[in-house]
């Protein structure tokens, strides 16, 4: 007869979630996650493996819930530049206010910590990082179409500035980063996409 999980995976998955993302791999301990799910370690680990296998499925799952609803969104809005800052100023205003201000981003956080090493997670972040640029890409060329863009701006090479500047919203968001400063910052990278 097959074991019964008497509790919710997908709850314990999101749980360790919001410990990962706060606090990364490294600094989360298996008993704080045993803890603030109420579960056993038997029961964790026969469920996700060990914490590592338990990091990364908190981080597929939130590349998942976070990453690809935003790309959607935007790869899907025909405006151009408009749609492009509408993406960026919802990435700052979730950076910087509400529940998660100060968290950072999940994926932006694995690259910047020790976590960002592993084989498994690097290829992770690699694919985050494709949908990312593939993204902002599609959106560039949309606004090459309405005529937002400079002739000179290049699409590809515009893309993987703009992923550059909200791996930089993300980190900077971490340290308490003014959002104005975060918005003036955003704006003068967009500008310069126009500029004649």
């Amino acid at each position: 007869m097959p074991d019964v999980k008497h509790f919710d995976p997908d709850a314990a998955l999101r749980i360790a979630q919001r410990l990962f993302w706060r606090q990364g791999e490294a600094s989360t301990g298996i008993q704080e996650v045993v803890t603030a799910t109420g579960l056993s370690r038997s029961s964790l680990y026969a469920t996700f493996g060990g914490k590592h296998d338990l990091y990364l499925a908190a981080l597929r799952h939130y590349v998942e819930q976070w990453s690809v609803p935003a790309f959607h969104r935007l790869t899907t809005d025909d405006r151009g530049l408009p749609a492009i800052a509408e993406f960026y100023e919802a990435l700052i205003d979730v950076r910087c206010t509400g529940e998660f201000a100060h968290w950072g981003c999940m994926v932006t956080n694995a690259q910047a910590g020790p976590e960002g090493a592993a084989p498994d997670v690097r290829a992770l972040l690699e694919d985050h990082h494709r949908l990312l640029r593939d993204t902002l890409r599609a959106a560039l060329t949309t606004a090459r179409e309405l005529g937002h863009l400079d002739d000179r701006v290049e699409p590809d090479e515009a893309a993987e500035l703009l992923a550059l500047v909200a791996y930089g919203v993300n980190l900077r968001s971490r340290t308490g980063a003014d959002p104005e400063a975060l918005r003036r910052t955003v704006a003068t990278a967009l500008a310069r996409l126009n500029q004649p």
